[in-house]
């Protein structure tokens, strides 16, 4: 949803009802991911994508409908024979896909969640998209921290719904995660029947990038890309410059193991954070490291440092002998980055960027085309009973 969000608001705000379709549940190899989204327009415009081209025709005609009537729809896209080259995902997977009418009486609260998202304040959408009583389908509860202003609003259609969804999504927004969940008819939480889809608007992660060098505005660049917030520090004046690393969303000053030390104070790092220490100098990367796998940092998604074999050997020892265990070693990526055969800064970015995505979602770096199984096999879904089989890894 995030990126139609500008235009849905537009839309919203000149009273047009508009049909959004959007992603709710993956498996296999199903082209976008869970809170994609795609609009269709009052004057029949479409907006974004829900799958790559495979079945946004199908969404389309679904669209048209629900804006006409504002029943909302749950349709499941799969393979088979006969619509492969139709409506189906010729990639193999699955995916269902809620289409709704969002106006000014549907969602009220959308434009002071608009706000939230532009301000860069966590917010999550909690919508149901199953369930056994057709009156509840569309409600939806806007959620926000409990230290945040504006609290939460809207009802799921019970004050027992609404409490046991609100301490889930809290914990879905913390995390970044957006992603299905199942609930009895009233909230029981072991119970099935309702659904409820949370779509969680959190800050961009952030990237940390040490070391003001070329390698460093190219790893920038590509953070920049994949949607991080990006930090260059160095303890270099002369280095470390809003010029030299234009892509960068900050550029700091200062020696980078007290920079951390300080973020870590402000709670400003959380398990999304990634950091890149190109360094290579131990006076350097030696107390940074320290500071970044040590006890009392959070776990981050991923710490990787810069340096040939001989430097990574060195490092180590001089990490062990400041008292770091195995175990926290064992986080550390060094030397950074896949074996690509990367030369070039911006080649090196790229080995740096694939492995950060092979963490975060378990790829194992090989071609696929040495591969057997599905190619988004580690898509997080949901199942029920009569769901189909998740992806093997």
């Amino acid at each position: 949803m995030r990126d139609v969000l500008d235009r849905l608001l537009t839309w919203w705000q000149a009273g047009e009802p508009t049909a959004m379709g959007t992603v709710v549940g993956t498996w296999k190899s199903a082209p976008r991911p869970a809170g994609a989204s795609m609009l269709v327009g009052a004057d029949g415009e479409a907006v974004g994508s829900v799958s790559g081209g495979c079945v946004e025709g199908a969404v389309y005609e679904v669209g048209q409908e629900v804006i006409q009537t504002g029943v909302p729809s749950l349709q499941r896209y799969g393979v088979s024979d006969d619509e492969a080259m139709g409506v189906g995902l010729t990639c193999g997977g699955i995916m269902d896909i809620y289409v709704e009418r969002v106006s000014r009486e549907t969602f009220p609260e959308l434009e002071a969640v608009a706000a939230d998202v532009a301000a860069g304040q966590p917010v999550a959408i909690a919508t149901v998209i199953a369930h056994p009583d057709p009156g509840r389908l569309g409600m939806r509860r806007i959620i926000r921290p409990e230290e945040a202003e504006g609290g939460c609003s809207g009802t799921i259609g019970s004050q027992r719904a609404d409490d046991a969804i609100t301490d889930d999504a809290r914990g879905m927004l913390a995390q970044g995660r957006t992603a299905p969940l199942e609930y009895g008819p009233d909230g029981e939480r072991r119970g099935e029947g309702m659904r409820i889809f949370v779509s969680s608007f959190a800050p961009p992660p952030r990237m940390l990038v040490f070391g003001a060098i070329d390698f460093a505005a190219a790893v920038a660049r590509i953070g920049s890309f994949l949607g991080y917030h990006v930090t260059v520090c160095d303890a270099r004046p002369i280095f470390a410059t809003k010029s030299r690393f234009p892509e960068a969303d900050e550029v700091v000053v200062s020696w980078p193991h007290r920079y951390v030390e300080a973020q870590i104070a402000q709670g400003a790092l959380d398990e999304r954070t990634v950091a890149c220490v190109l360094t290579h100098d131990p006076k350097f990367d030696v107390p940074l490291l320290e500071v970044l796998l040590g006890q009392g940092a959070p776990q981050l998604a991923y710490v990787g440092a810069m340096g040939s074999r001989r430097t990574h050997l060195d490092r180590l020892q001089r990490l062990r002998d400041a008292g770091l265990t195995p175990q926290q070693l064992a986080n550390l990526r060094s030397p950074i980055g896949l074996d690509l055969g990367a030369r070039t800064p911006e080649e090196t970015a790229v080995s740096v960027a694939a492995e950060m995505i092979a963490d975060r979602w378990g790829g194992g770096g090989e071609p696929l085309s040495e591969s057997d199984g599905g190619i988004h096999g580690h898509v997080e879904s949901y199942l029920t009973s009569t769901d189909p089989e998740p992806a093997g890894p």
